[in-house]
């Protein structure tokens, strides 16, 4: 059950995921002038650098979460190590992706200049690490409660010799 329903989250946040770091790009790139060194836009880069840094935390806690079922970071993951080796075979297949997916527009943009910069490619392989743990794969069980059956088999271990 729990890793159905870290199947489930992980389809859930593959899009979060890509969408929000593709609109905070663009965000954060239409509110300063790179050459005048200047932010231009205010609100709009604060708005940009919270949902980046969202997203960034999501990835965190992703990543971190001993209680989170491997594929939580395994979906997201391997779509967005898909995409990215999409786009080393088929750069102008991919790209035309965007344009196909609802919403269009600026968003389309910042898809396009995250996969071809390889973020997505950085962000899928920061998310699969988890799943190399065999801790994840396993039943749910506490610390202490493992730390105490190692403990007690150590002593049977002495008391039988």
């Amino acid at each position: 059950m729990r890793h159905a329903f870290g199947f489930v989250l992980g389809v859930l946040l593959t899009p979060a995921l890509v969408y929000g770091a593709a609109w905070g790009y663009v965000q954060a790139g239409q509110s300063f002038d790179g050459t005048g060194q200047a932010i231009t836009d205010r609100t709009r880069i604060y708005g940009a650098f919270a949902l980046l840094a969202a997203v960034g935390l999501v990835m965190g806690v992703i990543i971190v979460a001993r209680w989170a079922s491997p594929l939580v970071s395994l979906v997201p993951a391997l779509a967005l190590l898909g995409l990215s080796g999409y786009f080393l075979v088929d750069p102008g297949g991919v790209l035309d992706l965007p344009g196909k997916v609802p919403p269009a527009g600026d968003l389309d943009f910042g898809l396009r200049m995250l996969l071809g910069s390889g973020i997505y490619a950085m962000m899928g392989l920061a998310l699969l690490m988890p799943s190399w743990a065999p801790r994840r794969w396993g039943a749910d069980r506490d610390d202490d409660a493992a730390d105490r059956d190692f403990y007690n088999a150590m002593h049977r271990d002495r008391m039988a010799r």
